[in-house]
């Protein structure tokens, strides 16, 4: 993973690392362990998806989302969880990228669509990789040339 050659926002560690479209790996990491350390709960979000709070009704018995006049203290401040783990992404990115994410809904959309347009999928990755296996295996000498 390379790190860029400048810093243009250098090493704050109130603002969350800005990502202007190069370096992604870098500044993943870096994203990560800003978020870790703001709070690991969020990092969990990202991971996991945002918190739904459920109740649960007698007949037949079903699990439903409540509304949000049914949150109670505790859903309140689950939910905002997703918030803030957005809050914190929304503010690492640039505008040019704003336009990638603007429509999620939630940190864990906004980080699997930074990471898709960026890293690409598991069938993306795979496949190069073997391009670059089969690249390599068939790398030969050429008879005019010398070490």
């Amino acid at each position: 993973m390379a790190a860029p050659p400048n810093f243009e926002e250098g090493q704050s560690t109130y603002r969350p690392p800005r990502f202007n479209g190069q370096y992604y790996g870098w500044w993943k990491t870096r994203m990560h362990d800003f978020i870790m350390t703001e709070d690991s709960e969020l990092w969990y979000v990202i991971c996991d998806g945002p918190f739904v709070p459920m109740k649960t009704i007698e007949e037949p018995e079903v699990s439903v989302p409540k509304t949000r006049k049914e949150y109670n203290d505790a859903d309140r401040k689950a939910v905002e969880k997703n918030f803030r783990a957005k809050k914190i992404l929304v503010c690492g990115i640039g505008p040019d990228k704003y336009n990638r994410i603007s429509a999620c809904q939630s940190a864990k959309e906004i980080w699997e669509a930074l990471q898709t347009a960026h890293e690409g999928t598991t069938q993306v990755k795979q496949s190069k990789i073997d391009m670059l296996t089969t690249k390599y295996e068939l790398f030969r000498m050429k008879d005019d040339e010398s070490i």
